[in-house]
């Protein structure tokens, strides 16, 4: 057949296609409603080349279900959607026909939340959460050890995490408090009943996988753009995030999130105020347009409740600022002028709304 996979490999249809909705995907960068200075594009075009990168990661070299392995989605260098920090993500290639084990030991990592997901972003089809763990509600013996039942027939025993028919991954997130004092939980998973070894390549695969890459591409940069762009209504404000929204994108069902778009002239800051409520972690970050958090490797960008400065009610003052000036918790613009921004709490009792505004120091 001539649109068969074998087909499209040999003549070259599956990688100039590829190509082309890569050639897509910039228009997103080159939006009206896009900044439209050099320095923000230049940070644009570089945020498709590490969505690529991950993409292709993600359908191409770790896409087998049969064979999962952990990778990292998100890191120092590949940022999405407000990427948190403090966050160590991972993520595995699963599917609801299969059933699968995690093993692990705890450590020190001050939370470890475990998510099966259905659909990805510019897949066009349902996008959801479809089981949800956390470590503290899991068995885990003296020494640390646990295991997980990854399935969508119920398991007995508390050490069980949902899927169903439609799964597709599975993302694990482990959040620091103190990155210099904790360690992360050491995980591994495979298929029951499965070999660990990856099946041999097929042109059905490639032609597939590189499809879904440049969906991925594509559909991401145009969700989170989306985001900011609704966020640029209202600057320099902090607004809730609806719950369902969050879900749909892959959240944590146990964080809550607020976002917002700033924009400071020079010798202007941004003054975030409010008394976090009792949970058990929140952070405050400083994100590019594109939603990419700022080097947090090079530049003190992000504040969260361990390394905290309070005032002596137990409100905080959060500065945004070219330079430090001199009071509350002094985060750094990085060589930007605008971005967005995300406050999230996870397993708060309350969600009291942030108050922001310019100053001038």
């Amino acid at each position: 057949m001539a649109n068969a996979p074998e087909q499209r490999i040999l003549d070259g249809s599956s990688w100039r296609e590829f190509c082309r909705a890569l050639e897509r995907a910039g228009d997103v960068i080159l939006r009206d409603a896009s900044p439209m200075d050099p320095f923000d594009r230049a940070e644009g075009f570089r945020y498709l080349s590490r969505l690529t990168r991950v993409a292709l990661e993600s359908y191409i070299e770790f896409a087998d279900p049969l064979a999962p392995a952990f990778r990292r989605p998100s890191h120092e260098t590949v940022k999405i959607g407000a990427d948190n920090p403090d966050i160590h993500y991972q993520s595995a290639a699963i599917s609801g026909n299969h059933e699968y084990v995690i093993r692990g030991v705890r450590n020190t990592v001050h939370y470890l939340g475990f998510g099966t997901y259905v659909g990805s972003y510019g897949s066009g089809g349902a996008m959801g959460q479809s089981g949800y763990l956390e470590a503290a509600d899991l068995d885990i013996d003296a020494d640390g050890r646990f295991e997980i039942r990854v399935s969508c027939e119920e398991q007995p025993g508390r050490n069980w995490l949902p899927m169903q028919p439609e799964t597709a991954s599975l993302i694990v997130r482990q959040t620091y408090q103190d990155r210099k004092s904790e360690r992360i939980a050491d995980l591994e998973i495979e298929r029951v009943g499965g070999e660990e070894r990856p099946r041999p390549i097929t042109a059905a695969f490639v032609d597939q996988g590189l499809a879904a890459a440049a969906t991925y591409v594509n559909g991401t940069a145009a969700l989170f753009a989306d985001w900011a762009e609704a966020f640029a209504k209202h600057p320099n404000e902090l607004r809730p995030l609806d719950p369902a929204v969050a879900a749909a994108a892959h959240g944590d069902p146990n964080i809550f999130y607020y976002h917002g778009y700033w924009e400071l002239q020079p010798g202007e800051a941004l003054l975030v105020e409010v008394k976090p409520p009792a949970c058990d972690y929140w952070n405050f970050q400083v994100n590019n347009y594109w939603m990419e958090s700022l080097d947090y490797r090079f530049h003190h960008i992000d504040v969260n409740h361990h390394g905290a400065r309070y005032e002596d009610d137990g409100s905080l003052k959060i500065v945004l600022a070219e330079r430090d000036p001199g009071f509350g918790n002094w985060l750094e613009t990085a060589g930007h002028r605008r971005g967005t921004m995300c406050l999230r709490w996870i397993r708060a009792e309350a969600h009291p709304q942030p108050e922001s505004g310019v100053i001038s120091p």
